[in-house]
């Protein structure tokens, strides 16, 4: 290949050649300045060429490199592969265009591609039906506009988009709409949006279902297990056949006593919203009522307790619902430890969060297991469930609660060694306990007793 190098000799040669001319007539520095003006003109027609080869080398006109020589016939050459090769690129990346089109339209799903500034670059025909998206008005237009809802303006802005949102089509108020955004490029995004109203329609009439029946089904039971109780107070009078068989009804309309109330609270948390007026609550006091309580229950294993928690710190949100979240996970570590076994419990601020953690050194639980322990009714063992009385909803009303106030539950757990449930708290709904504070806390804790 012809190098800088063999064209920097071909200049120096030609200047030591006139060199040579301009000395034998005696017109050195006029041989030397037509010899400079004759390669510049050379260079000028080369760049002449090239410039109206690209001009016309479009990928309609396929014309090939101008005759040329030296370092120039180099240059015209990597130029023409390089066309050759975006050409070839285009055409392939047209063809995955084209397809991804195709198989966009056929999509009941609308997907749309916004550019950095937020306007709508590119939509399937889905969007059209779905959100009434129209070509080619609608084009580089703001999606903000196009959909006008806040909800989805705070959506798209906030760049968080673990959840997806569920809000009413811009196109017709009857239907639910869910969004799914994704960051790509230079802060350009892909939307995926899909109609949920059905799926909304039959979670509605589930949480409904649920709710009514439990609620008819609280009446009887304690009926029920009311009368059971006075004959069991009364069983001597009875055949001693029947002492076992009241006893099991007795056991298991207890059982049925507590799905009941589970599923109301359930209920209750998918229903109602977390009140906007919310109390501050002293984290440390809240963690050695459950912990007093707890060991009260569980008097006769003689469980070893400890606790380390921030005694300044107050959490903001709804006491009973986070006295409900901690005991439920703790009353669980006391169940399934053993006799003189250890749980300790920890209340600290870390980098992004504030967690509380419940530790135990128990049975443990298998690593299949941990991803579907807050599913409703979910039981790592039945019969162990059945043992210790519980209701398969103790870690959902953990979940649902902990979801209303902003935090995320992690599980780890290693069996025969224990477990580790962590809540954790926003840095939000955290704040530091004031001498001030503390005495108008007191006040309303003596209030209360």
């Amino acid at each position: 290949m012809y190098s800088w190098r063999t064209e920097l000799k071909y200049y120096l040669v030609a200047l030591g050649f006139s060199s040579a001319i301009g000395i034998l007539i005696g017109e050195l520095i006029l041989i030397w300045l037509l010899t400079l003006l004759t390669l510049t003109i050379v260079n000028l027609y080369q760049l002449r060429n090239l410039n109206h080869w690209l001009l016309n080398a479009s990928a309609e006109n396929k014309i090939g490199p101008p005759n040329s020589f030296g370092l120039w016939e180099n240059i015209f050459d990597i130029i023409y592969r390089i066309q050759k090769q975006e050409k070839k690129s285009s055409y392939l990346l047209g063809i995955i265009l084209g397809k991804t089109q195709e198989s966009s339209a056929v999509l009941e799903a609308a997907v749309m591609m916004t550019d950095k500034q937020g306007n709508l670059d590119w939509w399937n025909s889905s969007s059209e039906k779905l959100l009434g998206f129209k070509k080619p008005q609608d084009r580089n237009q703001p999606i903000t506009y196009l959909i006008s809802d806040p909800q989805f303006d705070e959506y798209f802005y906030s760049e968080k988009y673990d959840e997806t949102l569920k809000i009413e089509s811009p196109t017709n108020p009857q239907k639910i709409i869910e969004y799914q955004i994704a960051l790509f490029g230079e802060s350009e995004r892909i939307i995926i949006a899909r109609d949920v109203t059905q799926i909304q329609r039959l979670e509605n009439m589930r949480k409904d279902f649920v709710g009514s029946v439990s609620h008819e089904l609280s009446t009887p039971i304690t009926v029920f297990k009311g009368y059971l109780e006075t004959i069991i107070d009364n069983i001597k009078d009875l055949d001693p056949k029947w002492e076992k068989p009241m006893l099991q009804m007795k056991q298991q309309a207890h059982r049925m006593e507590n799905v009941v109330r589970d599923l109301l609270v359930l209920s209750a948390l998918e229903t109602k919203t977390l009140p906007k007026l919310q109390e501050k609550i002293k984290i440390s006091t809240l963690i050695n009522e459950i912990e007093a309580d707890t060991q009260q229950m569980f008097l006769e294993k003689s469980h070893q307790f400890s606790i380390d928690c921030d005694e300044s710190v107050l959490i903001t949100g709804k006491r009973s619902e986070l006295y409900s979240t901690i005991s439920n996970l703790v009353v669980n570590a006391a169940k399934y430890t053993p006799h003189y076994g250890k749980i300790e419990l920890f209340a600290k601020l870390s980098e992004e969060s504030f967690d509380i953690s419940v530790k135990d050194n128990g049975i443990g639980i298998e690593p299949q297991h941990l991803p579907r322990l807050t599913e409703r009714f979910y039981r790592v063992d039945i019969s162990r469930s059945s043992e210790t009385g519980g209701t398969g909803l103790g870690l959902a009303i953990v979940k649902h609660i902990l979801m209303r106030h902003d935090a995320d539950l992690e599980i780890s757990s290693e069996t025969g060694k224990g477990s580790l449930f962590i809540c954790k708290l926003p840095l939000a709904r955290v704040s530091q306990l004031s001498n001030k504070d503390e005495d108008q806390y007191n006040l309303v804790l003596e209030s209360n007793h």
